[in-house]
């Protein structure tokens, strides 16, 4: 976890550091999964935002719901979500270059004053490749994602994820678990553009990874 490792992860494809965390509990609400579902993926949701000691709430107070994950079997289906072009603007368009593209997930963030998120929604498209996944590595690879504002690129090569040795569910891998731990430590700011933060990310998260379970 080396200081150019770390500024990598967040150096987004222009060429520009950005680093954000939450800046408030989340309140998240899941759209268009069946009921079975939904137990694994508010268990993987806890589990990821207790590595960053972020609070899960029931609402939020601003928002109502302020990580919002909307499950679809075709783009088109979210054209006719009320009031979601209010949360995504250009809501016509988007689904367009989705669909154009293939896409099969897409993150928006908004953030508050001071840089931090506030609010996260996501759209998954049911493909063959992600109706593979068990919910709970689907649920868990998305929070991963959302806890921080990485890059667009941070995880275009390699998963975020690991499976857990003798439980057969998959985690944050140890190097981004440490990541998270150290980015949520309230001693650092909730948002940075500057790339020497990564140095104080990487000298924190190279410490929690030297620790034992860490």
């Amino acid at each position: 976890m080396t200081p150019e490792t770390v500024e990598a992860l967040f150096t987004r494809g222009d060429g520009s550091f950005r680093f954000a965390r939450w800046g408030r509990p989340l309140a998240p609400v899941v759209f268009g999964t069946e009921d079975a579902s939904l137990d694994p993926i508010k268990d993987a949701l806890r589990a990821t935002a207790a590595l960053g000691d972020l609070p899960v709430a029931e609402t939020d107070p601003e928002f109502g719901a302020n990580l919002l994950i909307f499950f679809v079997r075709d783009w088109a289906e979210l054209a006719g979500v009320p009031n979601l072009d209010r949360l995504l603007p250009d809501l016509a368009p988007l689904l367009e270059r989705l669909r154009r593209a293939r896409a099969n997930q897409y993150r928006s963030f908004r953030f508050d004053a001071d840089g931090a998120i506030s609010l996260c929604t996501i759209l998954l498209r049911m493909d063959a490749a992600l109706a593979a996944l068990p919910a709970q590595t689907l649920a868990s690879g998305q929070m991963v994602q959302s806890m921080l504002l990485w890059s667009d690129t941070a995880f275009a090569t390699e998963s975020p994820l690991a499976t857990v040795t003798g439980s057969g569910h998959t985690a944050a891998r140890p190097d981004i678990a440490a990541l998270i731990r150290a980015a949520y430590d309230p001693v650092l700011p909730a948002a940075s553009t500057e790339p020497a933060h990564a140095h104080r990310l990487a000298a924190r998260a190279g410490l929690l990874l030297g620790r034992p379970g860490g």
